[in-house]
């Protein structure tokens, strides 16, 4: 018979060892940081290296904790991109902030869960403290309520499951620069092909208005219900944010719901210089931000905000016996009802810690110095004449090319940047032809770092300010 009483925790670390791990990973994480200049912006090993190095049988017998964790740091998480590098201004590079670091270790370490109010009223409450912080900088009214995500892809999803049960099908209108996850999306929350249409962008690559109320009265002679159009602030491609008050004005007009993907660009609403191109934003009935992105957050964090309260639950309530003992009073918020996700992680404590720590003052200050930068590099390849800027800079992303070059010509000068690991950069199409691209969202980016990846691309650049 087993003595349970003492029997030892099989998985068990005396407190000594844990301390000494800990402090390990903690010293190694400060390390990269300081040192994340001097490293590749990225790394891409082989399938057959990155096997050897890393799989084998599974392990029948523990090994010693360190070896492990070195393997960790100097195998696998040396081979990746790094969204905190500095002259890293791929895609959406996504740097962390410290402070978002620690509360993601806290809460890691604390196991904490945000799924019910019974089963973590605290880390609940959490969120629901920094989705109201996010609404109000946001300038949505109050009562909008909200949710948080693995990212924008299924937060924008989520949205748009939610508007649809709440108002029935009918068409949804989106541009050729809507982000790609939503377009591959639809389909799975019930919208039909004849359901989503999708306008080409203006030459702004932007939603163009007249077009849209033009497609929105041809499907109506058709017989089709209008129901839904889909703006973004700040498409991913250049930035471009939709012209969001007259689109709005539309929507109000035909009575449709209008979501806004501001999965990258609506964190530049928390600037002065951000807001004024974002104006109209409050409008949305529902609107999506990723912290990981703009607002300096470890991965993964992407929220939702609704205007109309109830909407969320009323798509999502779930209530089978099994949760009967930790279902919530009406005050009390289950964040299982406003998703899909049932077990959900604590992802707003690391954004409420960046807020307590930093103060909305100097992350706004972070996002207008991304702001700044897009427009330095802008100024610098309208200095060559060899080059020519493709669109301006926009919230932080400006995209170029080479004149008389083709695609394989830019591709090759993004990959041999790359592969010298000083920096990456983004090959990319605008309207049809190619183009590079930078997105200069790190706080860690001085304007010297944006001018020597210009200057490896071929861009002749001047004496530029250090910044």
């Amino acid at each position: 018979m087993t003595d349970f009483k003492n029997t030892p925790d099989p998985l068990g670390l005396d407190a000594a060892e844990m301390r000494q791990l800990g402090y390990w990973v903690v010293d190694r994480v400060v390390a990269h940081l300081e040192g994340i200049a001097d490293e590749p912006a990225i790394q891409a090993g082989t399938p057959a290296e990155l096997r050897a190095a890393l799989g084998g049988l599974p392990p029948q017998a523990g090994s010693d904790p360190v070896e492990a964790l070195e393997t960790l740091a100097d195998v696998a998480l040396a081979h990746m991109q790094h969204g905190e590098h500095p002259r890293n201004f791929a895609r959406v590079p996504g740097p962390s902030s410290f402070a978002g670091v620690l509360g993601e270790w806290l809460g890691t370490g604390f196991n904490a869960i945000a799924a019910s109010w019974g089963g973590g009223s605290g880390p609940a409450t959490v969120e629901l403290v920094t989705l109201d912080w996010l609404r109000s900088l946001l300038g949505m009214p109050e009562g909008t309520e909200g949710v948080m995500t693995s990212g924008g892809s299924l937060a924008n999803l989520t949205a748009l499951a939610a508007a649809r049960a709440s108002e029935g099908p009918g068409v949804c209108y989106l541009s050729d620069q809507t982000h790609a996850s939503i377009v591959r999306g639809l389909p799975a929350f019930g919208f039909a092909g004849d359901e989503v249409r999708v306008l080409a962008c203006d030459v702004e690559m932007k939603l163009p208005v007249d077009a849209l109320h033009a497609t929105i009265t041809e499907d109506k002679a058709a017989g089709r219900r209008p129901a839904f159009v889909v703006a973004t602030a700040g498409t991913t491609n250049t930035g471009a944010v939709d012209p969001l008050p007259e689109i709005a004005d539309l929507c109000d007009s035909e009575g449709l719901w209008l979501h806004v993907d501001g999965a990258y660009g609506a964190s530049a609403a928390l600037c002065e210089a951000g807001r004024r191109v974002l104006r109209g934003i409050e409008r949305a009935d529902s609107l999506v931000l990723d912290p990981h992105k703009w607002l300096f957050q470890p991965i993964d964090a992407g929220c939702l905000f609704v205007r109309r309260p109830g909407v969320l639950k009323r798509a999502f309530h779930m209530s089978p016996d099994y949760l009967a003992d930790v279902t919530g009073v009406d005050e009390e918020v289950d964040f299982r009802d406003r998703s899909l996700e049932l077990t959900r992680r604590a992802r707003a404590l690391k954004l409420w810690l960046s807020f307590r720590i930093y103060g909305v003052e100097r992350i706004s200050s972070a996002i207008a110095h991304g702001i700044a930068l897009a427009e330095h590099a802008e100024r610098v390849v309208a200095g060559d004449r060899e080059w020519e800027v493709a669109t301006p800079a926009q919230l932080g992303i400006v995209t170029f090319a080479k004149r008389g070059e083709d695609d394989n010509a830019h591709a090759s000068r993004a990959a041999a940047l790359a592969d010298s690991g000083h920096g990456v950069v983004t090959s990319t199409k605008v309207l049809g032809r190619p183009a590079l691209r930078l997105c200069t969202i790190n706080p860690r980016t001085t304007a010297l770092d944006v001018s020597s990846v210009l200057q490896r691309l071929g861009v002749a650049v001047g004496h530029e300010p250090r910044t």
